[in-house]
C-alpha cells in the first residue's frame, strides 16, 4: 500500500468554504418518489442482482460515509469507468446562485475503489436505505447500474450509483477542470461545501493507498482557488 501524500487542499482550507446554508427549495422537473416508490425501485434494482451476493461499488462518499453495515470489504477496480465531477447541482452542496458539482462515474478509463458486501438477510432493507439516500426519481435511478469489477479474489458484479446518469438534465461529462475547480472552491449548500466533499474523498482514497491522479490534480487547483479567495489558511 502506498503511503498517503500530503494534500495541498487541507482540512483548514476546506473549512474556509463552509457557510450555514438552509435546505434549498430547488425542484427539478422530475416525478419525485413517494415512500411507496422506493419499494418498486428496490425490486427493479434487485431484478438484476448477481448470484454471489449484493456488493456496492464505493468510489466517492460511500468510502468515507457509507451509513450502512457491511460484512466484507475488498479493493476493486472498475474498468471502462472513471471518476468525474460531472453532475451540476444547485442544492445539497451548492445553490442556484452558486452551483456546485457532484462526482459520478463517467464512461472510459479505470476507477479503483472498494466493494462493500451487504449482509444477505438484511440486504433488501439496506438497499432501500441506500436508494433513499442516493436517488429520488426514476431519472436518478437510471444511473444505478450493475457493473463488472475485478478484485484480488476474482471478478464480481457490483452496484454503482450515479454511473453515467444520462437521464439527469444537469449531467455533463464535458465540464473543464477550471470550471469544476472554480465551482468547488465557492459552492456550499445545506450538506456542506464542494471543497469539503473533495477533501474527504481524496483523503479517504489516500488513506486506502488508492491513487486517483485526476482528483489529485483537482484538489491542488481547488486549494489554489481557495487561497486566492481567502488567503492561506
Amino acid at each position: 500500500m502506498c503511503a498517503a501524500r500530503a494534500m495541498r487542499l487541507t482540512r483548514e482550507l476546506a473549512d474556509l468554504c463552509h457557510r450555514d446554508v438552509p435546505q434549498s427549495a430547488v425542484r427539478y422537473a422530475y416525478d419525485y418518489y413517494e415512500d411507496a416508490d422506493y419499494d418498486r425501485a428496490v425490486q427493479k434494482v434487485l431484478s438484476g442482482r448477481p448470484a454471489d451476493g449484493i456488493w456496492i461499488f464505493a468510489y466517492g462518499s460511500l468510502i468515507w460515509k457509507p451509513e450502512f453495515e457491511t460484512v466484507e470489504t475488498r479493493r476493486a477496480v472498475a474498468l471502462n469507468w472513471h471518476r468525474g465531477f460531472s453532475l451540476r447541482i444547485e442544492d445539497y452542496r451548492g445553490t442556484p446562485e452558486q452551483p456546485g458539482y457532484m462526482m459520478c462515474l463517467d464512461r472510459g478509463g479505470r476507477c479503483e475503489g472498494v466493494v462493500l458486501r451487504l449482509e444477505d438477510e438484511s440486504a433488501e432493507a439496506r438497499l432501500r436505505q441506500l436508494l433513499y439516500r442516493e436517488v429520488g426519481s426514476d431519472e436518478a435511478l437510471g444511473g444505478v447500474r450493475w457493473i463488472d469489477v475485478t478484485t484480488d479474489e476474482g471478478p464480481l458484479t457490483a452496484l454503482a450509483f450515479y454511473a453515467a446518469p444520462v437521464l439527469l438534465a444537469d449531467y455533463d461529462a464535458t465540464a473543464s477542470t477550471n470550471e469544476i475547480a472554480h465551482a468547488l472552491a465557492r459552492a456550499c449548500g445545506s450538506w456542506g461545501s464542494g471543497a469539503d466533499y473533495l477533501y474527504r474523498t481524496v483523503a479517504g482514497l489516500e488513506g486506502l493507498g488508492i491513487r486517483d491522479e485526476g482528483l489529485w490534480q483537482l484538489q491542488e487547483r481547488v486549494a489554489a482557488e481557495i487561497e486566492a479567495i481567502y488567503g492561506k489558511a
